[in-house]
């Protein structure tokens, strides 16, 4: 596998991202830091064995770890809800992304991972509240797409901002989905993850020859994730469609249609145009306007850098995103 790994290094892939942050680790002794770190890694490599493939890159952030998986996207949610099920034993706060990476070959001569899809999983896991698992809407939009049963787990918490005053939309993971009585009486978790899933949740939507056919008619979904537009369908056909329409507009291809899970997917720059912004005064509010989530976002940065102040959320209506703010002139 690592062989495979270091020969796409270089490529960029879009892949699922789980990033997880120990609650208060920092403030504890050194020698307690060991101890959790410790009861941590186990936590993580129990998780882990729940899945047969092991196509994924695992990192130390310190305090926790980003885990990038480079297969199906549901390994993310599953890795991620068997996490959530130790709370008890070991506060965490979790997010999940799907979005471009990039693997690269280290000073270690090891496989590691950078981008902005590790970027933004760590962003929606600051948004987390200790013993959450939110997901970002770029990975909703693919999962929630794959069966009646995996639309049902999410529920959307709104729209959240960081200090670039990005904007993301985020979604938590039902409080009520988790391994059930026989796996959180146990102190290690089993082999067989029959045993321990509830039918009908993620046995059944695991089996790819169980899920809906696929129908070219379907278009796909563009989902502008900031940096670059995300575009997924259930066929290569329509994402293929779609992707070719933004680059006739003047956006570029960042990675090539790939097959993530059950879904086809490509990532693009926004098109030409897709960076102006629209600005009308009225009196000391202004209303900024545009195509691109990202080129709104950093005119907003530009009005609040001068004392000017955002009022509520960028949202999107019809298509174009609208922020309102007080200019403070």
């Amino acid at each position: 596998m690592l062989e495979h790994m270091a020969e796409e290094s270089g490529r960029t892939l879009v892949c699922s991202v789980l990033f997880i942050d120990i609650v208060a680790y920092s403030t504890q002794p050194v020698a307690e830091q060991f101890e959790i770190k410790r009861r941590f890694n186990g936590m993580v490599a129990g998780a882990l064995e729940l899945l047969k493939r092991r196509d994924r890159v695992i990192m130390d952030t310190g305090d926790g770890a980003a885990i990038v998986f480079l297969g199906d996207p549901e390994d993310a949610l599953v890795v991620g809800v068997v996490m959530r099920d130790h709370i008890a034993k070991l506060p965490m706060r979790m997010g999940i992304n799907l979005g471009p990476v990039k693997l690269i070959t280290d000073l270690n001569d090891q496989v590691n991972v950078i981008g902005d899809g590790i970027n933004v999983a760590q962003r929606i896991m600051s948004f987390a509240a200790p013993g959450q698992l939110l997901v970002s809407a770029s990975y909703h939009d693919v999962i929630s797409r794959q069966s009646s049963e995996y639309a049902g787990l999410f529920v959307r918490e709104g729209t959240r901002q960081d200090k670039h005053v990005r904007q993301f939309d985020v979604y938590s993971v039902s409080e009520d989905l988790h391994l059930g009585a026989a796996g959180a009486a146990q102190e290690s978790l089993t082999d067989d993850p029959a045993e321990l899933v509830p039918a009908g949740v993620f046995r059944k939507p695991l089996d790819l020859s169980d899920t809906q056919p696929v129908t070219v008619q379907q278009p796909a979904t563009i989902v502008d994730a900031g940096q670059h537009l995300m575009v997924s369908g259930s066929s290569r056909t329509s994402v293929k469609k779609a992707l070719d329409d933004l680059v006739a507009k003047g956006a570029k291809v960042v990675s090539p249609i790939t097959v993530v899970g059950s879904k086809w997917i490509a990532t693009c720059s926004h098109a030409d145009g897709a960076g102006e912004v629209k600005v009308e005064e009225f009196g000391l509010t202004c209303i900024v306007s545009g195509r691109s989530h990202r080129a709104v976002v950093d005119k907003v940065a530009e009005i609040t850098s001068v004392g000017g102040r955002l009022r509520g959320e960028i949202e999107q209506i019809d298509g174009v995103w609208t922020a309102v703010c007080d200019t403070g002139s």
